[in-house]
């Protein structure tokens, strides 16, 4: 068992209170945020942005932003974990055109296969009509060929929102405990009004907001108590 990992592990908290006289160094939050590009995500779309707010004025914007939390009026710093799946189409390309890049002479089979992955299938999986006509080919697609074979079952926006959701959350957990690696803290905050902190950020309407990270150093008052888990008995499961 790597000890180090499990020290890293038991530090991170969600700290609710930070020291107001420990700042917080930027390259701690510059290198945090790179390590956490380098999260797994879904087909390497990279469907996300971090927005690092640094500046004293832009701290005290998002203190009411995100509903007076303690965590929010004590930060250092924040970074605003967002999606972007409204950038499917240039995300595809730059991938796209990686693996083109890749190529000397004839594609392999494996270039050939990354070229129709991003050219062919993810236009498939990510575009959407006013009708949901495509919606409904992805649906009819995946049941049809789900009678014969295991497939992914593909459907309509939600999924993608999902998906993209689910890449977004990899990284922030991955910030989270680069943070902690670095001897600072974070609390992840959900208690947020999303509409404001899109104007605040002036993001277009395809962006959503995944979670608002705070960090600092945090104090014993931060901390709420013991960590608390329901028995492993309860959520692990052997097959």
């Amino acid at each position: 068992m790597n000890s180090e990992f499990q020290r890293i592990i038991e530090y991170r908290r969600s700290n609710r209170k930070f020291d107001a006289n420990t700042p917080v160094p930027n390259e701690v939050i510059q290198t945090s945020i790179e390590r956490a590009i380098l999260s797994p995500n879904s087909s390497n779309m990279q469907l996300w942005e971090f927005h690092w707010i640094q500046s004293k004025e832009m701290l005290e914007t998002f203190v009411p932003l995100c509903l007076g939390q303690s965590a929010a009026q004590t930060a250092q710093q924040m970074v605003v974990f967002v999606t972007r799946k409204d950038k499917w189409k240039s995300r595809a390309k730059w991938n796209l055109d990686m693996v083109k890049a890749s190529v000397v002479g004839e594609p392999d089979k494996a270039q050939k296969m990354g070229m129709n992955y991003y050219g062919k299938i993810m236009p498939l999986v990510y575009t959407n009509d006013p009708f949901g006509f495509m919606s409904l080919l992805r649906r009819s697609i995946s049941f049809f060929a789900g009678l014969r074979k295991p497939f992914v079952r593909t459907g309509g926006s939600a999924n993608q929102r999902i998906g993209a959701h689910k890449s977004c959350a990899l990284a922030a957990q991955t910030f989270m405990l680069s943070i902690a690696a670095e001897g600072f803290h974070t609390c992840p905050m959900e208690g947020f009004d999303e509409k404001r902190v899109k104007q605040a950020l002036k993001l277009p309407r395809g962006a959503e907001i995944n979670m608002i990270i705070s960090v600092g150093l945090g104090t014993e008052p931060g901390i709420w108590g013991p960590r608390m888990r329901v028995p492993n008995e309860e959520v692990i499961f052997t097959h």
